[in-house]
């Protein structure tokens, strides 16, 4: 038991890192957001479901009902990535990050709304906050300008992201990381199919492997890293690393991409960043007392 924790740590840093390299293949690949999102679900969905026949467990749902949530979840979670990637290609990866990273604090002002609890002072303090951080990242206070487009669809990105959060937790948690995944991108495929614009016998050797390095190394292998890390770690540790991942989807594009910060984005990101770390603390602490009341 010993060695547990700190092979989950590393299992842990290691997922969110790679979740923070997705945002590099919005730049990296020569193709929309909805061409990426497709074809990254097309090999995402193949690798889960291979994930779950080799552990050996059934890939079916529970019941009918289940599948009408997993429909409408993968709905959400294309729309999600679409407009992530979009976010990116539009700004930049950091500033994309920073923007969607929004969701931890719009997940602890959204949750009292549908369980009938008040907010609190200090979420609506937080959110202040996290206002103040996003408007330290706009250039200008206009949609013509691509920055301030790619922070909006960011936040659009943040909303999908905690809706999907949110109606998870309540109707899906029963199943494993990688299952609830390759019915989730299964959906996206279909969903985004109509839409799909690039001739598949267009797309470049090249482009093909990195389509398939972020299914796999970017989207797979990080799910089932995070699956394993949330059996031996408590969900609080969990929730306080994944904060980093704007840090290292931003410290990633520096080195592989010459991608720069100005001080507003460093500024406006700490506060944004700060914030969702200290949301998740409250959340996991809150979460505590009631389990000892």
């Amino acid at each position: 038991m010993s060695s547990a924790k700190p092979s989950g740590l590393i299992e842990l840093h290691l997922a969110v890192l790679l979740f923070g390299g997705t945002a590099l293949f919005s730049k990296l690949i020569p193709l929309s957001a909805l061409d990426i999102t497709f074809l990254r679900c097309i090999v995402a969905a193949t690798v889960l479901g291979l994930l779950v026949k080799l552990s050996r467990k059934r890939l079916t749902l529970a019941s009918k009902q289940d599948y009408l949530v997993a429909i409408g979840l993968g709905v959400i979670v294309s729309l999600h990535w679409v407009t992530y990637f979009a976010a990116m290609q539009l700004s930049s990866v950091a500033i994309g990050m920073i923007a969607f990273f929004t969701y931890p604090v719009m997940t602890v002002i959204a949750e009292p709304l549908l369980t009938g609890r008040k907010i609190k002072l200090l979420d609506m303090i937080s959110g202040v906050l996290v206002l103040i951080g996003v408007i330290l990242l706009i250039p200008e206070a206009n949609l013509g300008n691509d920055t301030t487009l790619g922070i909006a669809i960011g936040i659009v990105s943040a909303i999908l992201f905690t809706a999907r959060n949110l109606l998870h937790k309540r109707y899906f948690s029963q199943y494993s990381g990688p299952h609830a995944m390759f019915y989730q991108t299964l959906v996206a495929v279909v969903f985004l199919m109509p839409w799909h614009q690039t001739e598949l016998n267009s797309i470049s050797l090249e482009v093909w492997g990195l389509i398939i390095l972020l299914g796999v190394v970017f989207t797979a292998a990080p799910h089932a890293l995070f699956t394993s890390a949330l059996r031996q770690l408590s969900a609080k540790t969990v929730g306080l690393v994944s904060c980093l991942q704007p840090f290292y989807g931003a410290m990633l594009a520096l080195i592989i991409l010459g991608e720069e910060l100005n001080l507003n984005t460093v500024i406006g990101g700490t506060i944004i960043v700060a914030t969702a770390i200290f949301e998740t603390h409250q959340s996991h602490q809150s979460q505590r007392r009631k389990k000892n009341a």
